[in-house]
């Protein structure tokens, strides 16, 4: 393989990565980056050339869960054939990051949205959808994939500036370190700021529901209406979704930026340490509990459910902590009941097929 180059600095690649590669790899592979997933297909980048790919068979076979798959924004060793207009991909690369959620409705899987993110912009607009509970979650998985986090409030020029203060202030009375910026896309504020805060060379990705303005603020950055947007009910302020896929889109300022669809349902599993700094109030709190093993809910000398009564926590919050902690470790021993089910059915399959074959 030709040696990474300027093309590859371009899309973000770190050159610290190659010490995660044996060198018998790079001399018969590229590195490539991978751009969009449609379902079971995929395109890649290598900084230059822009083309679908599929993966090796080796991969799908010892592929144990969906975390075992290429996601938006992974580095992955490729061959490239036929003048660079299909790439096979043989691996994904150590990921600095990997953001994903339990599957909506009842299945307990991951689903993967995004891989190597260096700051999470989490959009809530300034109108019905601003909701302090849902920003935790957020916050949470985001904190759980060691990924910075920066809340942009849209639509700004539907508020007073005192109002948007209060709902600043809110968030910021839950997460004081958190960075906060409202913004319109109607009338330009704010967007100077988003477009500074963006660094060459350094990947960034959008988090929001549906209808919050994630697709026009994408279109803002990129400079023009490359992308289509829905109008928003006014009913109940809800939109429909503009983005059906993820995507990895290079900016002219050398930025790039994942677009993801808007996310109805949010659930976080395996997610402990995520929790614990979004929380990171409560988690100090607990360290003064009478019990080590305290649950929070009704034991004497509980120093959570004190600040709760005494008013120092506020009860909304308490709950919201509760509820999440419970939803993760539930859906992790879920995930995990499952795993070893999956084990022994393998198990059972492959002393079928020795059975067969000593017949």
């Amino acid at each position: 393989m030709n040696n990474p180059s300027d093309k590859l600095s371009k899309i973000g690649f770190d050159p610290s990565l190659l010490a995660t590669v044996p060198s018998e790899s790079l001399e018969h592979f590229d590195i490539a980056r991978v751009r969009a997933v449609h379902k079971d297909s995929y395109i890649v980048t290598d900084g230059e050339n822009s083309l679908p790919a599929e993966l090796l068979g080796k991969i799908m076979f010892n592929a144990s869960s969906p975390l075992d798959y290429p996601a938006v924004g992974d580095w992955v060793l490729a061959s490239f054939y036929d003048d660079n207009t299909l790439a096979i991909i043989h691996e994904i690369l150590l990921r600095k990051s990997l953001l994903k959620r339990k599957t909506p409705g009842k299945k307990v899987e991951f689903q993967l949205i995004a891989a190597n993110i260096d700051v999470a912009f989490i959009v809530q607009s300034l109108n019905e959808n601003f909701n302090l509970r849902r920003l935790e979650r957020y916050l949470v998985m985001v904190n759980e994939a060691d990924i910075q986090p920066v809340v942009l409030l849209s639509k700004s020029d539907l508020l007073a500036s005192e109002k948007t203060a209060e709902r600043i202030a809110a968030i910021q009375n839950i997460a004081p370190q958190l960075e906060v910026l409202p913004f319109s896309s109607e009338n330009g504020s704010g967007l100077d700021s988003i477009q500074e805060m963006m660094r060459p060379g350094r990947t960034y990705c959008l988090l929001g529901s549906s209808g919050v303005g994630k697709t026009t603020l994408l279109n803002t950055l990129i400079g023009k209406e490359k992308y289509m947007t829905k109008t928003v009910s006014n009913k109940e302020s809800k939109g429909r979704h503009a983005t059906t896929h993820r995507q990895l889109i290079r900016l002219a300022s050398g930025a790039m930026i994942v677009d993801t669809p808007g996310m109805r349902e949010l659930g976080n599993f395996s997610a402990a340490k995520g929790v614990d700094e979004t929380f990171a109030e409560i988690t100090a709190l607990a360290e003064q509990c009478r019990f080590s093993d305290c649950s929070h809910v009704a034991e004497k000398g509980c120093a959570v459910t004190g600040a709760v009564v005494q008013g120092f926590l506020s009860a909304e919050r308490y709950e919201n902590y509760l509820k999440m902690t419970k939803e993760s470790a539930f859906h992790e021993m879920s995930y995990f009941e499952k795993r070893k089910k999956d084990k022994h059915f393998a198990k059972h399959c492959k002393s079928v097929l020795k059975q067969k074959h000593r017949r």
